[in-house]
């Protein structure tokens, strides 16, 4: 399943789930939601509580296809120090070798560490513990499986730790209209010219602070511009927090001269130390000359796929992902792509709060309703198409019951 797909899957029964006061009610909510969905593979599972003594973890919730474990169970740092690697690495995938788990029919798992981290001084070593553990079991237990894994305890984790913070920002509105004011500070001006190229950006929160950014990056003496749209994978104060680091990070990378790979992958690790409880950051990021070729080069970090409406044939592209989401996983790879934009051609750059508003069935606007308005609109100017996609966004999602940020960069070579 794509990693976006995945984790919009598990915020929406998060999102739909009831107001839970206790965390482990919470993870029992989720763990039956993801026990047989198709898309997840997952059959059995359970949840598992760091003991009093925080010497190991405690068995409080088994459901799915697995055998039944003696309630009350506990998992001991000294028998099992697989617990070890679980809070270095946050999810780990493995084969069982405890004796007593293989003959209740668990010969492979995968476990992931949620809430918060707890500092244990254990044989004189100083190591993190979560609060909680979720160890599921499925159809195929591999790299793929894990990260799907991760993906839904940093989800959880993001989820547990923006209902925190934004308790916090009610009760101080005024420091809440600041951040706002800082964040606005870092987009650039909505219109922008450089060389062959006309350029308009907006970026609508759906809260006070949101996630989402764009920028225009001039380098080289004005010889190159590089523009950038990202989306922090949460919502409210802890993605408007991650939105300004990326931003600040790779506005500094880019001016350096950094290549785009490595400075992705460097991105990615910061992400991963920086926020190890929050979800994800996709970005995309795209370089243009002045020439008269019209080269872009790119890299998607698992952002939606920009569109490239060819202005001669009305075909549409898609620039599609050159490696993973920033920040689950540590020193990921990443490439370059590359086309060349022509004369009349657009580039349109969006977050998934345009393809993924919802009406009052549900129904998302998509990825071929946002072509059709492109198509309808070609020869319009950059803000004109902007502000028609916005427009007719917010008509199909006006009496919807989800909402996210909503960003778009459209490029367009004039000559």
């Amino acid at each position: 399943m794509e990693q976006r797909k995945l984790s919009r899957t598990i915020e929406k029964f998060l999102n739909e789930a009831p107001n839970f006061k206790k965390i482990e009610d919470l993870l029992q909510y989720v763990l039956h939601q993801i026990i047989g969905n198709e898309n997840i593979g997952i059959s059995g599972g359970r949840i598992w509580k760091l003991n009093n003594t925080r010497n190991g973890y405690v068995l409080l919730d088994q459901i799915g296809d697995v055998t039944r474990i003696d309630k009350g169970f506990e998992l001991h740092l000294d028998k099992f120090p697989i617990l070890y690697e679980i809070s270095k690495k946050r999810t780990v995938t493995t084969k069982e070798t405890n004796k007593y788990f293989k003959r209740k029919g668990i010969l492979h798992y995968s476990a992931t560490g949620i809430g918060d981290r707890h500092r244990v001084v254990y044989k004189g070593k100083t190591i993190f513990l979560y609060q909680y553990m979720l160890a599921i079991n499925g159809n195929m237990i591999d790299d793929e499986f894990m990260y799907t894994l991760n993906i839904i305890g940093v989800t959880i984790n993001s989820i547990i730790r923006s209902k925190k913070i934004e308790k916090k920002a009610k009760d101080n509105i005024s420091e809440l209209q600041k951040a706002s004011e800082i964040q606005r500070s870092i987009l650039p001006e909505h219109a922008y010219k450089f060389g062959n190229y006309e350029i308009f950006g907006i970026s609508i929160p759906d809260k006070i602070v949101g996630g989402d950014f764009f920028d225009y990056i001039s380098i080289a003496d004005n010889n190159k511009l590089c523009v950038a749209i990202g989306d922090a994978a949460s919502k409210g104060i802890s993605a408007a927090a991650q939105a300004l680091y990326i931003s600040g990070a790779l506005k500094m990378g880019v001016t350096y001269d950094v290549g785009f790979t490595t400075l992705f992958k460097k991105i990615g690790n910061l992400v991963n130390e920086t926020f190890p409880d929050e979800r994800f950051v996709t970005l995309f990021l795209c370089e243009l000359y002045l020439d008269r070729k019209g080269l872009c080069v790119y890299v998607n970090a698992g952002h939606n796929s920009p569109f490239v409406l060819k202005g001669s044939s009305d075909e549409i592209l898609s620039l599609n992902s050159t490696g993973s989401v920033l920040g689950p996983t540590p020193n990921q790879d990443y490439y370059l792509d590359s086309l060349y934009i022509e004369k009349g051609d657009t580039l349109l750059l969006y977050t998934d709060g345009i393809v993924e508003a919802t009406n009052e069935k549900f129904e998302f606007y998509g990825e071929e309703r946002l072509k059709e308005v492109i198509t309808k609109y070609k020869k319009e100017s950059p803000e004109v198409l902007c502000k028609k996609i916005i427009e007719d966004v917010q008509k199909y999602s006006a009496n919807g019951k989800y909402s996210d940020d909503r960003t778009l960069v459209v490029v367009k070579r004039v000559t």
